[in-house]
């Protein structure tokens, strides 16, 4: 028996929310990897993140037995939390259970990602957003990162890429590094699910160790 049923209590849906910034001119910037991510969960899960709803742009689907809505804030990135903290009160979530973010982290090397559970926006406009929202930074995040791999005579070229990062995130990405991101998008999905399947400390055992 459902142990949602066992307890008498029915959940509500698990929140599964990527960050970005809407219009064709973003689509394929570092800075829009969550929305990436989302795109790619709906399409294994052959849904559409089609209905406009808190802001967002959401599809329902079910994964491991739970009904799950997948969110594109329709927000620039750093109002995100107008359009979380909505979907939080629309479906009576927890921020702290019933909640998982996704996100672009210019501190992790391309080609990575990590789940972590709780912790301070480190500089995200998008996750400052969030917590301020919220009021808590007790929220489940998947950081994907999209640290610059450039040669360096571009880095010489132009240092503050690095150091500031803004015109870095919003630029489209080469398609050798869309190569590489297309990659971690399927294991972001496989995350994603081992943590509705088997919860966030088991998907960080399998998924944030240094050989991945």
């Amino acid at each position: 028996m459902d142990p949602e049923q066992e307890s008498g209590k029915r959940r509500g849906p698990f929140l599964v929310v990527g960050l970005g910034n809407p219009g064709l001119e973003y689509l394929w910037t570092p800075h829009n990897a969550g929305f990436l991510a989302i795109d790619r969960i709906a399409a294994q899960e052959r849904v559409t993140v089609d209905n406009r709803r808190c802001k967002a742009m959401t599809a329902t689907c079910r994964i491991a037995g739970r009904e799950v809505v997948l969110a594109k804030p329709d927000t620039y990135m750093n109002l995100s939390g107008a359009s979380v903290s909505a979907l939080v009160r629309e479906f009576e979530a927890d921020p702290s259970q019933d909640l998982l973010v996704i996100y672009d982290e210019l501190d992790l090397p391309l080609g990575t990602f990590k789940i972590k559970e709780r912790g301070s926006p480190a500089g995200h406009n998008g996750a400052r957003s969030i917590t301020g929202a919220l009021a808590t930074q007790e929220w489940l995040r998947l950081r994907i990162g999209v640290g610059a791999n450039l040669p360096p005579e571009a880095l010489a070229a132009g240092a503050s890429i690095r150091r500031g990062g803004k015109d870095y995130l919003l630029t489209p990405m080469r398609k050798a590094d869309l190569t590489v991101l297309d990659e971690v998008l399927d294991k972001v999905a496989t995350a994603t699910r081992r943590i509705l399947e088997q919860g966030p400390s088991t998907a960080m055992n399998e998924f944030n160790r240094k050989d991945q």
